[in-house]
């Protein structure tokens, strides 16, 4: 099933095989958990939304019309319930260097390292953003989804997404600077 495609896996749990959701939640789990934590800020509260995306995933798979990708119809979701759980809640601190401690499952030891110094750098600047222009960066740096995916997830105009992403990469280069790094990496 590794190389089975979302939308055949969609279909296949639309059917009950719990086979193909046991698949889908492999693919997804890491990503989709990181994307609630940043949000939520909160990593229990992180992982009962992550079952509860996927038990909706599981429940909706039926009703999934392929006007977009599954990827982006699962973090629509996801992303839905982040901001509904956060509305229940008062906001606290993201414990950033827990949430890049996760292990993805796909990182060798020294990838993961060359990733944890990047991020220790990166996270000290996005700390720094707007909540709106974190959402974006996370959405297309993390997640790597695209204009038009975000624009779907975020519930926004694709030119509002292509706005934030030019304002947050600014403040990110400007963040940057103040560190010493002007282009790429040392």
């Amino acid at each position: 099933m590794q190389t089975t495609s979302d939308e055949a896996l969609i279909a296949k749990i639309a059917k009950g095989d719990r086979a193909a959701m046991e698949a889908l939640f492999t693919r997804y789990r890491v990503r989709v958990f990181r994307f609630v934590l940043r949000m939520v800020r909160n990593e229990a509260i992180a992982e009962e939304l992550n079952s509860d995306v996927f038990l909706d995933v599981w429940r909706q798979a039926g009703t999934f019309e392929g006007r977009s990708a599954v990827s982006t119809w699962i973090f629509s979701i996801a992303r839905f319930k982040a901001l509904t759980a956060l509305q229940r809640r008062p906001e606290a601190e993201l414990d950033d260097e827990r949430a890049d401690a996760i292990e993805d499952d796909a990182d060798d030891p020294e990838v993961a390292l060359a990733k944890k110094d990047k991020a220790a750098v990166l996270r000290q600047c996005l700390v720094k953003l707007s909540a709106e222009h974190r959402e974006i960066v996370n959405l297309v740096y993390y997640q790597h989804k695209s204009v038009e995916e975000v624009s779907a997830i975020v519930g926004i105009p694709e030119a509002t997404v292509k706005t934030r992403m030019f304002y947050a990469r600014k403040k990110l280069s400007e963040l940057l600077a103040e560190l010493g790094i002007e282009r790429g990496w040392p």
